[in-house]
């Protein structure tokens, strides 16, 4: 399973900053990792065990803003697409092989 943690924190006074800033430091203290700058994602080996990990994230979600939490499957995860600034990649013409005697 991975555990998806999408937000959208306002950032406008210094208590918002270090709320945001807190939620952050608390979501990679649970293992999560940045995918995007709002997206952040975690592995966990069971449904169990995501449920734990979506409850702790929201114990500590600021008063303000707001937060989505999702579970993918690893064979959903498997078929996400990620494209890079639309740049398409070409394949080699020819596969060339070394031989060896």
């Amino acid at each position: 399973m991975w555990v998806f943690v999408m937000f959208d924190l306002p950032t406008l006074t210094k208590r918002q900053v270090k709320a945001a800033a807190l939620f952050r430091s608390n979501l990679l203290r649970d293992g999560f990792s940045m995918f995007q700058y709002s997206l952040y994602i975690r592995h966990c080996n069971s449904r169990e065990n995501a449920q734990v990990h979506i409850k702790r994230v929201k114990s500590f979600i600021p008063p303000e803003g707001h937060v989505c939490i999702f579970d993918l499957t690893d064979k959903q995860f498997g078929m996400m697409q990620i494209v890079y600034n639309r740049a398409k990649i070409e394949k080699p013409d020819d596969v060339i092989q070394l031989e060896l005697f």
